[in-house]
């Protein structure tokens, strides 16, 4: 993985008070913690909120869609065309329910495995060759994956999180450091 290609990140989510603390919301919660350097103002436009932060030296563009997550592609192709950031350079920071709770894995291209907001950007992208930074939230015991991942984490899920952001913003870091 080489930070070079990666010139902006995509953190997929739910808009609204409704999803806040959500399972599919977990991409959105990184943003936050990741310590970015000279980030400048989120601005509304593509769809979503966007800004340009710094991290070792390299200039990023970051994405929250305000689109829903199965059309988050739509946000991220209109930046991509704005600044002409083809799918490779991109990074989606995602939930993902084939990790086990509490696993961070970093990647470039892959399946989909039924994540919509993935399936969104393949469509709008034409191509699912772009980095992703998965975060593990578990499978449903019972029930619908629906309703698992629009569900609020378990409270000792919630007590894990601030470690597994952690882990998530670790991985983060070596992904756009790596030569």
């Amino acid at each position: 993985m080489s930070s070079d290609r990666i010139q902006a990140l995509v953190f997929l989510g739910n808009p609204g008070r409704d999803y806040e603390g959500t399972r599919h919301n977990a991409g959105w919660r990184v943003v936050d913690a990741f310590p970015w350097q000279n980030q400048g103002l989120w601005q509304k436009k593509f769809q979503g909120q966007w800004t340009t932060a710094f991290w070792a030296g390299q200039k990023l563009t970051l994405l929250l869609p305000e689109t829903y997550m199965n059309l988050s592609g739509e946000s991220a192709r209109a930046l991509s065309d704005y600044f002409r950031i083809p799918p490779e350079s991109w990074l989606a920071v995602h939930d993902d329910i084939d990790l086990p709770f509490g696993e961070v894995k970093g990647q470039f291209g892959g399946g989909l495995g039924g994540h919509n907001g993935l399936r969104s950007l393949k469509q709008h992208w034409g191509t699912s060759d772009f980095f992703r930074l998965r975060i593990g939230v578990g499978r449903p015991q019972h029930g619908s994956v629906a309703d698992y991942v629009l569900g609020r984490f378990t409270p000792d899920e919630e007590a894990e999180w601030p470690r597994l952001l952690g882990r998530t913003v670790t991985v983060l870091q070596e992904m756009l450091e790596l030569p």
